[in-house]
């Protein structure tokens, strides 16, 4: 009977990290680049019932669910037309990168990216774009243009001049991504390194300039999710009250 009030806690509290992970989800419904996420759950150790030699199989009860490893979802975002010329889209397999302020290399689906006060490309957390992109101040950031390939050209002196060349990451486990928030993340050992490559090389996606990626998120499917964790939290809520109502019945026998 202890088992099942505690494996109807531990129901309990997964369904409630269930339902962060929806809200998080939910709550980046706008969010550009925002990639929604999964979480996994797992049963817990079981334990033996009985004389093992009574039956062939024996008796095991479960001790429980605990929640297994966040998935992230890498669908692609829907695109959405920008007035601001330096923004971009990554339509297809691929990240852009970002410095960090430490000094690493991020990646995000993020590409609002516009020039700073030196005229470098940074994202709306500030990020530079790596490798560098940097558009003078002679140059009227509406002359720009990022092709779908990644060359970034603009116009001075009414001659068209190179301003760059934007390469992308790909990793072979993307799922394995940790997320550092500002809708950016870090390579790790289960997501591979990177593989830098241009826009459009077989493995790549391409480019899309005046566009950004909306999030991924499904506002439908995510409230589904929702609706589902509710009806487990109140079934593992009424076992939890049911063994409690046992528990005190059989105390009461006892005296």
């Amino acid at each position: 009977m202890m088992n099942a009030l505690y494996s109807a806690a531990t129901g309990m509290e997964a369904m409630q990290q269930g339902m962060d992970m929806i809200a998080q989800n939910l709550a980046n419904v706008n969010t550009t680049g925002f990639k929604s996420s999964r979480l996994t759950f797992e049963d817990l150790l079981y334990q033996q019932i009985g004389d093992r030699q009574a039956s062939r199989m024996g008796a095991q009860i479960g001790m429980g669910v605990a929640p297994g490893r966040t998935q992230l979802q890498f669908s692609q975002g829907d695109l959405q037309e920008s007035s601001v010329h330096t923004n971009m889209a990554m339509e297809g397999n691929g990240f852009f990168q970002v410095v960090l302020p430490s000094g690493e290399i991020g990646y995000t689906r993020d590409g609002n990216f516009t020039p700073d006060a030196n005229g470098q490309l940074v994202n709306s957390s500030g990020f530079r774009l790596e490798p560098s992109v940097v558009v003078p101040t002679e140059v009227n950031a509406d002359s720009v243009t990022i092709g779908t390939t990644g060359r970034v050209t603009g116009m001075l002196n009414g001659n068209s001049i190179i301003l760059g060349q934007i390469d992308i990451a790909a990793f072979v486990n993307p799922e394995g991504l940790y997320a550092l928030g500002n809708n950016t993340y870090a390579a790790t050992v289960n997501s591979g390194p990177a593989t830098i490559g241009t826009p459009g090389d077989t493995g790549y996606g391409i480019l899309r300039q005046g566009y950004l990626e909306g999030s991924n998120v499904k506002t439908m499917d995510e409230m589904v999710n929702m609706i589902t964790a509710q009806r487990a939290f109140e079934s593992v809520a009424k076992v939890l009250s049911t063994s409690d109502e046992m528990l005190g019945i059989a105390n009461s026998i006892r005296r």
